[in-house]
């Protein structure tokens, strides 16, 4: 390893952007069981299926069918 280390030429990673906001989501248990059980299918941890899941419905500008009894 080097001892001194030149960082005048670098510059911001353009992955910065893309980075995860932790929020609290509240998600009924059924919900949660499909995607665990899902995840141990693929060998994707739930969390990150969700999210997957959740950017495809926002890439295609999937919208919900919504009717109020």
């Amino acid at each position: 390893m080097r001892k001194e280390y030149d960082f005048s030429k670098s510059r911001k990673s353009p992955y910065a952007a893309k980075l995860k906001k932790q929020i609290t989501l509240r998600l009924d248990e059924e919900a949660i069981e499909y995607f665990k059980s899902i995840s141990q299918d693929v060998g994707i941890p739930y969390q990150s299926l969700i999210n997957l899941y959740l950017r495809e419905c926002a890439a295609s500008n999937r919208k919900l069918n919504l009717q109020w009894k």
